[in-house]
Formats: C-alpha cells, structure tokens, sequence
C-alpha cells in the first residue's frame, strides 16, 4: 500500500528534529518536513493559501477560527512551541510603577489577537486584577516601524482600540519617548539595557515563571499542529499517525538531551537546567494531548473569550480531532 504524500512546514525544533532526519518515521505517510524558522510566515501561508498539507499554527488564531466557522483545517493536541512570556513584558517606568498603573495605557504589540499577548494579558488580569478595556492597543514591529507579518487575523468580536504603528517609529522608540508607556510581545525592545527607563515588569523572570507554574501548572502553549480539513477528511488516520510520530520524536530528543557523557546544546549548564526542570514539572515539561494541558488550554480560551478575541470559549475537547488510541 502507498503512502499518502504529506507537506509538512514547521520550525525545526529539537522535539521535531528526528522527523526530519527520518529517525522517525509517520505510519503510512511520505512525510516532506518543510524547515521553516519564521512561525508568522508560516501562519499566514496557512491561514491565507493553504499552502501546506499541515503545518505548525498560533493557537489563538486556530481557536478563533473555530469559533467562529471559519476554519479550513483540523487541529492535533501536539504543541510545537511553548514559552512563558513573563519576561517580554517591558514598560516605561517613568510612567508605569505598579501592574496596576497599565488600566487605560497605550501599549504596544505586535499583533493584538496573538497568543503571546493573550497569555500575558491573561496572566496581568488573573495576578493583578488589571481590566485592560479601556487601554489602547497599537501594531507593529518591536524594533522597526514595518507592520508584524501579513495575516489574515479575523476581527475581534468586542470594540477594542486598535490602530496601526503608522508612527514611522519602531514600537521600541515609542516606549522610549513615552508616546507608548508598555510593550508586550515576543521580542526584547532595542531600548532595554540602553535605556535605565525601558525595564522589564518582571526583572526576576525565571523565579516569576516558576513559582507562576507551580501555582496555575500553566505552560503558555504557542503554536499547536494543524491538518487541512480536506487532507484529514480524504486520510483521517493521519492525524493519529502523527500524533504517535510527534511524541516518538519528542521523547527521543528527551532521552538524548538527558545523556550526561556530552552536552547535547550549547548550554554549559545544562545537567542543572534538567535537575531544576525535573523538580519544577515533575516528570514531561513538555506532554502531548488533551489531559495533561488542560490548565492550560482552559486558560487559553477563557482569556480569548475575556480579551474579545471570541464571542464565547468553547470546550477544549471539541479543539481537536479524536485521536486512535487516546482518551
């Protein structure tokens, strides 16, 4: 029996690399693993062309997508990108000196509706009680005055102050002269560590991220894996295929990153890196499928739903196409 011909455009992560190389193969599928390293490229060739038979895509967008009808593909609960975004929250502190003082200010970003935005308002409102209703909102670039990518975004389902960095400044010098008073985002400003007034909200990141885990067990998911609804319904064993081949790759760049004869990455500590994820997570920082990231994914779509971005969130099962196997 022929194997179906899969296009597949991801980054190339270590969770992902044994698809690449081959070590791990997709049952029944002639998988071509198209290296991309720009995700927006990527969303916006998917969401706009249809570019791939599957591809990694921004959680928000998919949910939002959903929701509302308007979805030409399927999604698997295989998270390619994951990152606390404590630490891409930047303000000027000449006008910014609590959480609080964030109601009602001109903040950057560079897409209102991304998924890293919507995890770092989210986790603002939840830690802080901030109502971000009356901010405004302003697109582009961290540090060019071009606009973030060209996607095919819907609009947001409630009013929400948006406009366009039509500035010809980057976002990072609007923050630097004030006309922004924060930043949120998936970019360090140019202005930090130049500027004493550009700082981080949260300066100690790395113990905010922990302890904020270990309170809400949130792992702010990124990017999830999406199949076009045609390839899924002409093949719909390929989403478990998948989903088995992502976790095999996964767990063998786990067992070889854990080797302690050689360092797998370019991290000159990074036996204490794993001692210290070990005792954070508890076991996989990192699982595959519904259960194990529900906290996440509850907050995910509660916070879609609270920004505007959704008119209501739906459940997170109904998210994903059933896979054989799993429960």
């Amino acid at each position: 029996m022929s194997k179906v011909p899969l296009s597949f455009a991801c980054g190339l992560y270590d969770r992902m690399l044994a698809l690449h190389t081959g070590e791990v193969q997709v049952e029944g599928v002639d998988l071509n693993f198209l290296v991309n390293d720009a995700p927006r490229n990527i969303f916006d060739r998917m969401a706009g062309g249809l570019e791939f038979d599957a591809s990694e895509f921004s959680s928000s967008e998919y949910v939002s997508r959903f929701v509302a009808n308007e979805c030409p593909f399927v999604a698997i609960p295989v998270f390619a990108s994951r990152v606390f975004r404590h630490s891409f929250i930047f303000v000027n502190r000449k006008h910014i000196k609590s959480p609080k003082d964030l109601e009602g200010k001109r903040i950057g970003v560079p897409r209102y509706a991304m998924t890293a935005a919507i995890f770092q308002r989210g986790l603002l409102s939840d830690e802080y009680g901030i109502d971000f209703s009356n901010a405004e909102w302003v697109e582009g670039d961290i540090n060019s005055s071009k606009p973030h990518g060209k996607p095919t975004i819907l609009p947001p389902v409630k009013k929400i102050s948006i406009s366009d960095n039509n500035s010809g400044k980057s976002l990072s010098q609007l923050l630097e002269d004030g006309e922004l008073q924060a930043l949120i985002g998936t970019g360090v400003p140019d202005a930090h560590g130049r500027n004493p007034d550009i700082v981080r909200m949260y300066p100690n990141y790395r113990e905010a991220e922990m302890d904020y885990y270990r309170r809400t067990k949130i792992f702010p998911i990124m990017h999830t894996i999406v199949i076009r609804r045609d390839v899924h319904e002409r093949h719909p064993f390929v989403a478990t295929s998948l989903f088995n081949a992502f976790n095999q790759a996964k767990d063998a760049e786990y067992h070889k990153m854990r080797y302690r004869g050689t360092l797998r990455s370019m991290l000159p500590w990074m036996h204490a890196e794993i001692d210290e994820i070990d005792q954070v997570f508890g076991g996989d920082p990192w699982p595959y499928g519904i259960e194990p990231n529900r906290p996440t994914l509850d907050a995910l779509v509660r916070y879609l739903a609270e920004q505007g971005v959704i008119a209501k969130a739906p459940r997170v099962d109904d998210l994903f196409v059933p896979i054989r196997g799993l429960h």
